[in-house]
């Protein structure tokens, strides 16, 4: 079992930014309408900035006000497609043969978020980018109470992911608009805190109404215990107080 507290969370969705707009769509939870919206970031400098993706915008965005500009602290990225977009995009390229832009293709790597995160911070510590299956927010919790357990006093671990290009519809079916949910994570006793235990499935089946980080954000509301079960693995989130 994990025993952690959050600290501090900040989540982003179109339309959906501050804590009220949180709390509302966790009082009744609905699927979004995703128009491309992306937030400005206007704390990065511009020549930096452009080269952040819609989904790298959401991540600095949700994540950068959980680390002080005095803190070097662990950062876990996850994100179970990463940067579908880009990617396809760079596909496209390719089908009309042409010139593949280096600097997409570097940017377009699963650990490119981490890396500009590092850069754009000054961060100097661990980072981790990790991808699984639609339990991959809870693999993050686990890589993030790692860092706890080696001595780390907090770790800002984000999960997100990004509706990607039409192409894909019937293969993606897990990303029902685009999202992000960081989380400033610590051992500490103050703030809110949570126990995860992993236990092996016994048959449920897995609840597909929204992704795991999406049902947790409604748990932070509601402080219930939470079940997802995935294949073979059954995680618990129970709140501790």
């Amino acid at each position: 079992m994990i025993a952690l507290s959050v600290d501090a969370w900040r989540a982003w969705a179109p339309g959906i930014d501050d804590a009220a707009g949180w709390a509302a769509w966790a009082a009744a939870p609905h699927a979004i309408v995703d128009h491309g919206e992306q937030p400005a970031c206007e704390f990065v400098p511009p020549m930096q900035r452009r080269r952040l993706s819609r989904l790298a915008r959401i991540v600095m965005h949700a994540a950068w006000p959980l680390c002080g500009d005095d803190e070097q602290l662990p950062f876990v990225f996850a994100s179970r497609h990463g940067e579908t977009t880009r990617t396809f995009a760079m596909l496209d390229e390719i089908g009309r043969e042409a010139p593949l832009s280096p600097t997409q293709f570097g940017l377009s790597v699963h650990n490119a978020i981490a890396g500009q995160w590092s850069i754009l911070r000054g961060q100097r510590g661990e980072s981790v980018a990790l991808a699984g299956e639609a339990d991959t927010f809870e693999h993050a919790i686990v890589e993030a109470a790692a860092l706890l357990d080696e001595g780390a006093p907090a770790v800002v671990a984000v999960v997100a992911e990004e509706v990607p290009a039409a192409a894909y519809d019937g293969w993606i079916d897990d990303v029902p608009f685009s999202y992000t949910l960081a989380l400033r994570l610590s051992h500490a006793a103050d703030g809110q805190g949570w126990h995860l235990s992993l236990d092996a499935n016994e048959g449920a089946a897995p609840v597909r109404d929204f992704p795991h980080a999406l049902r947790f954000v409604r748990a932070l509301h509601d402080r219930a215990t939470l079940d997802h079960p995935w294949k073979t693995r059954r995680w618990t989130w129970q709140p501790t107080a």
